[in-house]
């Protein structure tokens, strides 16, 4: 399991020319089941995707895909988990 960390960069004003490329590539990640949760980090820091089902090499692959790296409006930085106890509500992320 990952969170990857989205932090603005100084380029944070170019975001609005990129949202809807941003939007595409995240709902293809909750397509094809890779994205559990995505949401902004506060106050206006950017952005954070929790992530499963791939390995670390196939998610910085797809992070470098998101438009918003291409240009440099975030980095990303991938932090892998390793789930020991959970609500039974969030047991899935154990398996």
């Amino acid at each position: 399991m990952f969170i990857v960390l989205l932090k603005f960069s100084t380029e944070k004003a170019k975001a609005s020319q990129f949202m809807d490329e941003h939007k595409a590539w995240i709902k293809r990640g909750f397509d094809e089941g890779v994205f559990l949760m995505v949401g902004s980090l506060k106050p206006g820091a950017g952005g954070v995707v929790l992530a499963h089902n791939c390995s670390l090499e196939e998610l910085e692959r797809r992070a470098q895909e998101d438009p918003f790296v291409v240009e440099k409006i975030v980095s990303a930085e991938i932090l892998e988990i390793d789930p020991a106890k959970a609500d039974d509500r969030l047991s899935f992320l154990l398996a």
